[in-house]
C-alpha cells in the first residue's frame, strides 16, 4: 500500500480549518480522540511505573530517617509505623558525642582526600600511557587492567592481608625498612597499605578509574601532542601543561568516585586493622568504625530490643553518608558531565 504524502499547503489549510472550527467541535476532536486517550493511558502508566519504583527504592531510607528519630517505647508499640509518638534525636546525640564522630570525620576526610589525591594522579598517568604509547604489551597490561576490575575483592584479600601484614618480612623492601627501624614487623593497624595500593595503581576501583580516563585521553586530537613536541616540550611537560587542563572535568569526576569510595570503606579496614582496633583508646577512628559501633549509652536497650538496634545502626550509616550527599548536591554537574566525556557511554 503507498504512503500517501500530505503536502505542506494542506497541513495548512487542515490548520486552518481547525481554528475556524467552534469551540465545542475542536474541544471533541482533540479530547474525545484515540490519540488523546492512548496519551492518557500511557502517562498513567508511566507514573504509577515511576511511582512503584520510586517506592520501592526509597522506602528503605525514608524507615531509616523515621527510625532515628525514634525511641526504644516506639519499637514495642505495634500502633508505630513510621512517625513516632515522641520524635527525639538521642540517637544522634549519642552516636556524635560517644563514638567519637568529629574525630573520625576528621580522619576519613584526610585519609579519603588524600587517596583519592594520589590515585587520582597515578590513574592519570597510567591511563595516559596506556592511551598514547605504543610498545609491546600494551595490551596486555590493559587486560591486567580490566581484570583487576573483574576480579572480587574477596578472592584476594587473605593475600592481601597476608603480603601487608608480614611485610617486613616477606619481600627485600619491606626488610630495608624493618632494618631502618620505619616499620617494626607490618602495616597492621596502620593507613599505609592504602597509600601504597594507590601510589602503585592498586588501590580500590583504580581499574575502573584508568580504564575511564584512556578513554577520555584516546579522544584528545595527536596534533596537541605533535605541536607541542615541536615546540621542544617533553613527555611530562605536555602532560601537565596540555593534557591535564583538558582532561580537568573527568579528573575532578574520578577524584569524586575515589573519595566516595574510600570514605564508605570497610574492606580495607577489615583487613589492615586488627580486631579490637577500634575499640582501644587512642585508635584512629574512621567512618566505617562509626557505623558499626553501638553508643555505650544505648548498649543495654539496643541488645534488649533488636529493632532499635538496627534503627542505631541506620543512624549511624545516616550520619556517615551525610557528608556525600552535601558534596553530590553541589558537584553533581561535574559528575555528569565527567561521565559525559569519558566516552564509556553512548
Amino acid at each position: 500500500m503507498e504512503t500517501v504524502k500530505v503536502k505542506r499547503e494542506t497541513k495548512n489549510k487542515i490548520r486552518v480549518d481547525f481554528e475556524r472550527a467552534p469551540l465545542g467541535e475542536r474541544l471533541k476532536a482533540k479530547f474525545l480522540s484515540m490519540h488523546f486517550l492512548k496519551n492518557v493511558v500511557f502517562v498513567i502508566f508511566r507514573f504509577v511505573l515511576l511511582l512503584g519504583v520510586s517506592y520501592v527504592i526509597l522506602y528503605p531510607y525514608i524507615t531509616k530517617i523515621f527510625g532515628s528519630f525514634m525511641n526504644p517505647a516506639d519499637f514495642e508499640d505495634v500502633t508505630v509505623v513510621l512517625l513516632s509518638k515522641s520524635p527525639n534525636i538521642h540517637q544522634y546525640q549519642a552516636i556524635i558525642s560517644e563514638n567519637g564522630y568529629l574525630m573520625a570525620l576528621l580522619n576519613t576526610f584526610l585519609v579519603s582526600i588524600s587517596v583519592a589525591l594520589l590515585q587520582t594522579l597515578v590513574c592519570a598517568l597510567v591511563a595516559y600511557g596506556l592511551a598514547k604509547f605504543k610498545f609491546k604489551g600494551n595490551n596486555i597490561v590493559f587486560f591486567l587492567v580490566i581484570f583487576t576490575m573483574m576480579v572480587p575483592q574477596e578472592a584476594i584479600k587473605f593475600a592481601m592481608q597476608h603480603f601487608f601484614n608480614y611485610f617486613g618480612s616477606n619481600n627485600l623492601f619491606g626488610m630495608l625498612l624493618s632494618s631502618m627501624g620505619i616499620i617494626e614487623y607490618g602495616f597492621i593497624d596502620t593507613i599505609f597499605p592504602l597509600y601504597m595500593l594507590s601510589l602503585f595503581g592498586l588501590g580500590f576501583k583504580n581499574g575502573l578509574f584508568i580504564f575511564m580516563l584512556r578513554q577520555f585521553f584516546r579522544g584528545v586530537p595527536d596534533e596537541l601532542e605533535e605541536s607541542a613536541y615541536v615546540d621542544g616540550s617533553n613527555t611530562f611537560r605536555t602532560f601537565f601543561s596540555i593534557i591535564i587542563p583538558l582532561a580537568i572535568p573527568m579528573l575532578i569526576t574520578v577524584f569524586i568516585f575515589a573519595f566516595a569510595w574510600q570514605w564508605t570503606d570497610d574492606f580495607y579496614s577489615s583487613i589492615f586493622f586488627s580486631k579490637g582496633y577500634f575499640e582501644k583508646e587512642g585508635a584512629m577512628q574512621f567512618m566505617s568504625s562509626v557505623a558499626t559501633k553501638i553508643p555505650p549509652s544505648l548498649k543495654a536497650q539496643a541488645e534488649s530490643i533488636t529493632l532499635y538496634g538496627s534503627a542505631i545502626t541506620g543512624t549511624s550509616s545516616i550520619l556517615v553518608a551525610l557528608p556525600l550527599i552535601i558534596a553530590y548536591v553541589f558537584l553533581q554537574n561535574k559528575i555528569v558531565q565527567g561521565i559525559e566525556r569519558s566516552g564509556i557511554v553512548g
